[in-house]
């Protein structure tokens, strides 16, 4: 099977069971941006080696799962209105998120200001990711009630999730965390 099909030439693309639609759709924008901030979580982890991050088999199998539950998350947002989802957000991925979440927020300290993002470049890179997923939000809430709600909540907590995740990495490897000047000096 080659890599390349030449179907998408003149800028379409097919949607999951076959529907072409232009490739700037805001279907496609939102599954699109959803691919783009998996591949950012997979350039923050592999900033992360075990020499310098004890937990790092730890933070890995958080998100094998999460990576794999955006990509069902873009497969349902590639998916039309009225066809069966194969891959469908529910409300334990969520909850999966939210314990993790929890658990991680009781080794930092209690946000008081607004964090700057930056720090080790894992961190940074979760940050990165972050802001990804909410575009990736507001792509699918532009599709309004073709969305499940569910993947809007699942992209939600991720930010969240993604949030958390800059700050304990760069907590476990000694990356200070700079907040916002309140004076703007």
């Amino acid at each position: 099977m080659k890599i390349y099909t030449k179907t998408g030439d003149k800028g379409t693309t097919s949607l999951v069971y076959g529907q072409r639609v232009n490739k700037d759709d805001i279907r496609v924008e939102a599954y699109g941006t959803c691919d783009e901030a998996n591949s950012m979580i997979g350039m923050a982890l592999s900033h992360l080696t075990a020499e310098f991050f004890t937990n790092k088999e730890k933070i890995e199998k958080v998100f094998h799962k999460v990576q794999t539950d955006l990509f069902h998350a873009g497969a349902e947002l590639a998916t039309p209105k009225g066809k069966e989802v194969k891959w469908v957000i529910s409300e334990e991925d969520i909850a999966f998120m939210e314990k993790q979440i929890d658990e991680w927020d009781t080794e930092l300290a209690a946000l008081t200001n607004f964090i700057l993002p930056g720090g080790h470049p894992s961190g940074a890179a979760f940050h990165v990711a972050r802001t990804i997923v909410r575009r990736a939000e507001r792509c699918a809430v532009s599709l309004g009630e073709d969305v499940n709600p569910l993947v809007l909540a699942y992209l939600n907590r991720l930010s969240d999730l993604l949030f958390v995740s800059a700050r304990i990495v760069n907590h476990h490897l000694g990356s200070s965390e700079h907040t916002l000047h309140a004076d703007k000096s």
